[in-house]
């Protein structure tokens, strides 16, 4: 019966000790279409009894033999791995470089490769946020597929000349693949050949930084100084128009502090960049995903909403507390500036949409025409609110929080009452309600110094 070796050998205890490319568990044999990117492991299968004839046997690579002559086949496993330890691949280091770049959180990175978030960060930290740089293949060299044929042929027993016949490939080409790894017919793999392929791709050479001692003695004086990248870059060259060794792009400066095994310029030193953050931040943005149903866009609203001539026309959004936990209901009215607040029992649509119903309801019918709202989850419920209050809720665009211009501006004021990081839950609605009296109460110079209540109240006498 064949076993495993796994952290202590083999299952059966005759067969020889055998220390396993990695201590995970043991998973399935790998064959020659199998994955590049996998830990490995040892398979023992027991080929023939003690003192039984091993004359062929000792002749494959492969065989062993244990103290009583028993021989036995050694082959290559695939390990399968818990999630987050720390033998990643470098497939899965290319993947969350990939993922990161374009702007996925940690969390969810963590999540479509396997792995947990500690792990991840470190993989981001260990290359400073930049992005995986990818190696052009010449259509001179072989590809993956072309390796997976040749593994295949040899495992089939083709000679040279037939495989190379079948890839259009010389004979010459297939002949130095194989003899390049220095495992004859039988120890070739497509994993392998792409391994050392990318080894000898790497041509890894010192940053300029580096080299330079005299350059980056410049570099890291304007760092002290607070310089910014660019501005060091722009000034070098206009230091030294003659001496292109003198040159640096911002691009190298950043490079240079962000991923530290360059050895050119010191970690401290990025605290002295405008941001003090030692990762790249990425500017690309994962695509949105779970969008609001029935969305009616900004660009539909009613001409009249933008220019403030008709009242009952309003903007909202949450006030969020400590921790995402906790939120309040802002909404202002676009002509007076009239704000409203609403307290919540929690940040699920439904809670939002029946509190605000309950308050936009109490409202005379004439000032209850439109709400517009960002692109936010808790407006989930928009259609029913829309229903039970005859309120039309348009949307913003992405990212286009001037385009609620009035409420993000009561909002920036009503954090002088409810900082960032408190809870929020605590409020009642008849503090609430003194805090929007107070903001009401103020004369606003875009209203002539008439206070948001005074106008407001000239909007309810003009609908009576």
């Amino acid at each position: 019966t064949p076993g495993v070796a796994g952290q202590h050998g083999t299952t059966d205890s005759a067969a020889p000790r055998c220390r396993p490319r990695t201590n995970r568990a043991p998973g399935v044999v790998r064959g020659a279409d199998s994955s590049p990117t996998s830990p490995w492991g040892f398979y023992l299968q027991k080929i023939g009894p003690a003192g039984a004839d091993t004359s062929l046997a000792s002749s494959d690579e492969r065989n062993i033999f244990s103290a009583d002559g028993t021989c036995w086949q050694l082959e290559e496993v695939e390990m399968a791995r818990s999630p987050g330890d720390q033998n990643v691949t470098r497939a899965e280091r290319l993947q969350v470089g990939t993922l990161y770049s374009a702007g996925m959180p940690l969390a969810e990175i963590a999540l479509a490769v396997g792995r947990n978030r500690i792990s991840i960060r470190r993989i981001v930290a260990a290359s400073g946020g930049l992005s995986p740089r990818s190696v052009a293949r010449s259509p001179l060299r072989l590809s993956i597929g072309e390796r997976e044929e040749i593994s295949r042929g040899l495992q089939a027993g083709e000679s040279y000349r037939a495989i190379a016949r079948g890839l259009g490939r010389a004979p010459s080409t297939v002949v130095r693949e194989v003899r390049a790894l220095g495992r004859g017919r039988r120890g070739y793999r497509a994993w392998r050949g792409e391994l050392r392929r990318d080894r000898d791709t790497r041509r890894p050479r010192t940053a300029k930084l580096a080299r330079n001692p005299r350059l980056r003695r410049l570099v890291e004086g304007y760092l002290a100084q607070r310089w910014s990248p660019q501005q060091i870059a722009r000034r070098l060259r206009h230091d030294h128009p003659d001496a292109p060794g003198m040159w640096v792009s911002h691009e190298t400066i950043y490079q240079s502090l962000f991923v530290q095994g360059r050895g050119a310029l010191r970690a401290e030193l990025t605290r002295c960049l405008r941001t003090g953050r030692a990762l790249r931040r990425p500017h690309g943005r994962v695509a949105p995903r779970g969008q609001l149903r029935d969305m009616v866009l900004i660009s539909e609203r009613p001409a009249e909403v933008e220019d403030r001539a008709v009242p009952g026309h309003w903007e909202g959004d949450l006030l969020i507390g400590a921790f995402n936990r906790s939120a309040i209901g802002t909404l202002v009215e676009r002509q007076s500036r009239y704000v409203l607040l609403v307290a919540l029992r929690g940040r699920t649509p439904d809670h939002v949409r029946e509190a605000l119903a309950e308050r936009v309801l109490s409202l005379p019918e004439q000032l209850r025409r439109t709400l517009t709202w960002d692109r936010g989850k808790e407006m989930a419920e928009h259609v029913r609110f829309t229903v039970d209050t005859g309120v039309q809720v348009y949307f913003c665009d992405p990212h286009s929080p001037w385009q609620r211009g009035s409420n993000e501006n009561t909002n920036g004021l009503l954090r002088q009452y409810f900082p960032k990081g408190t809870d929020l839950s605590r409020h009642s609605q008849a503090e609430l309600d003194a805090v929007a009296a107070e903001l009401n109460g103020r004369p606003r110079q875009t209203l002539g110094w008439l206070k948001p209540a005074e106008a407001f109240a000239k909007l309810v006498a003009s609908t009576d």
